[in-house]
């Protein structure tokens, strides 16, 4: 199975590295390849700095309702938001960590880890055995701001064995209060950048995924990682992580996303189904056919329309 994924992912021409470890929520390993190996973390290094400003929060020292005044300097590039509305703005701390997350926002990531503290984040990843995952700094930040490290060239890391173990132990309510542990994970469903676990996931008539999926995703050139929970029959914590790959492009067809979404969802099917490998229960297949029905009807009416693309635009 673990060179039946990797074959897969290279016949759909993925040429880079993969780490991959995928557990049950009792945290029974079901499929690990690479998953000790250290990839730049890019926006996946989210994921615990979520939880441990929830934890700040439980404990009282982060009022999630408070409310952070956005200076023009906080501003930094790449994804997100913030960047782009003017300064004066003032978020609640809750706003910043739900941007941080479902928009990945690099300008909300910034002011999480100047509250936390780089030196505070790394010393609570050594503490909860997470050893592979580093923060180095802070995102994006322009060559003069960035520190010593950063100018070395050494960027915030993690592994998929890491990534899998703190969203177990999340889901499993040990690093948080139920309350705080529904948020984290209603964040992380509210995702709206589903590059990889999320993009095979079947649908129903109405586009809705069949199945839940509490998830972050990260993107830097030539790398790809999604980590989350998905709530199939039988629930899995995923987490890949994938860097050297040819296509540079954040265009929603990167080649390189497209070939990690097809070979991971029939060992995600696979995993995650309760019944006879690589079957639907009989409910849900109905739907899938439904769907694959009404699309290949419009298909149908849509090849035999005549005119342009457009027809109703002048």
């Amino acid at each position: 199975m673990t060179t039946a994924f990797l074959d897969c992912a290279r016949q759909h021409g993925f040429a880079g590295e993969v780490g991959l470890r995928i557990c049950a929520l009792d945290g029974t390993e079901l499929y690990a390849l690479n998953a000790t190996r250290t990839f730049p973390s890019a926006s996946t290094i989210k994921v615990p700095l979520l939880v441990q400003a929830l934890q700040e929060a439980q404990a009282g020292r982060l009022d999630l309702s408070e409310r952070v005044t956005l200076d023009a300097s906080d501003h930094v590039p790449g994804s997100g938001v913030l960047h782009e509305l003017g300064p004066g703005l003032q978020p609640t701390w809750l706003d910043v960590l739900t941007l941080m997350v479902i928009v990945s926002d690099n300008t909300a990531t910034n002011l999480v880890i100047e509250h936390l503290g780089a030196e505070a984040v790394n010393a609570w990843l050594e503490r909860g055995g997470w050893s592979s995952t580093r923060l180095i700094g802070k995102l994006q930040l322009p060559r003069e701001q960035q520190n010593e490290a950063q100018r070395r060239g050494e960027c915030n890391h993690t592994s998929a064995h890491d990534q899998v173990d703190l969203l177990l132990r999340l889901v499993g309510g040990s690093l948080l209060e139920p309350a705080h542990t529904d948020l984290a994970l209603s964040i992380l469903q509210r995702q709206q950048l589903r590059d990889i676990i999320g993009r095979r996931v079947p649908r129903d008539l109405h586009g809705e995924p069949l199945y839940r999926l509490a998830s972050k995703s990260g993107e830097l050139t030539g790398v790809h990682h999604d980590v989350g929970v998905l709530y199939t029959p039988r629930p899995l914590v995923i987490a890949l992580l994938s860097q050297g790959g040819q296509d540079p492009s954040e265009h929603p067809e990167n080649r390189d996303i497209l070939a990690l979404a097809d070979a991971l969802w029939p060992l995600l099917a696979e995993l995650g189904q309760t019944g006879p490998v690589g079957t639907f229960n009989r409910p849900v297949r109905r739907t899938i056919e439904a769907a694959e029905r009404l699309a290949a009807d419009r298909k149908g009416r849509a090849g035999r329309r005549s005119g342009a693309c457009y027809p109703d635009r002048d």
